[in-house]
């Protein structure tokens, strides 16, 4: 695995419910389709992208406040995502909008300002989206016969 790599293993557990286990010491995550697909036991994958987006910008900016000593009371992250058929009418995350707010005790304001200038460009996860990932796909059977390969 990379120096800044990771790891996680989704199985199928019924239906369209699968159990996520990291390479962390976490509990796993439950991952389900909304109804009628699935039974919205759990988030699904585009929710998970949103919650991912809005986690790594919250944490890049209160990684930089904190850094620079200032006093963060309160921060509450909002992400709406659209959805967007593309050519082929396929569904496909459209955008994110996120909305994040903070209560901050500071006698710094240039140093808030300085935090806010800068917490998106350490965000690896919605830099990441705004570019676009690329993503190798291989499917084999239970005997390890490769049945597909993506071009990427």
């Amino acid at each position: 695995m990379p120096e800044h790599g990771l790891s996680l293993t989704l199985e199928r557990l019924r239906g369209f419910e699968f159990n996520t286990t990291f390479d962390w010491d976490v509990e796993p995550l439950l991952l389900d389709e909304p109804e009628p697909i699935g039974k919205g036991k759990g988030p699904n994958a585009a929710r998970l992208v949103g919650a991912a987006v809005g986690n790594c910008l919250s944490a890049s900016l209160l990684f930089c406040l904190e850094k620079a000593k200032q006093q963060v009371k309160a921060l509450k992250t909002e992400v709406t995502g659209t959805l967007v058929r593309n050519e082929r009418k396929r569904l496909r995350l459209g955008r994110f909008d996120v909305r994040i707010t903070i209560d901050i005790d500071t006698s710094e304001p240039a140093r808030v300002t300085r935090c806010i200038e800068l917490f998106e460009d350490y965000c690896v996860v919605t830099a990441s989206v705004r570019k676009g990932v690329d993503v190798s796909v291989v499917v084999t059977d239970a005997q390890g016969t490769e049945l597909y390969r993506s071009e990427e």
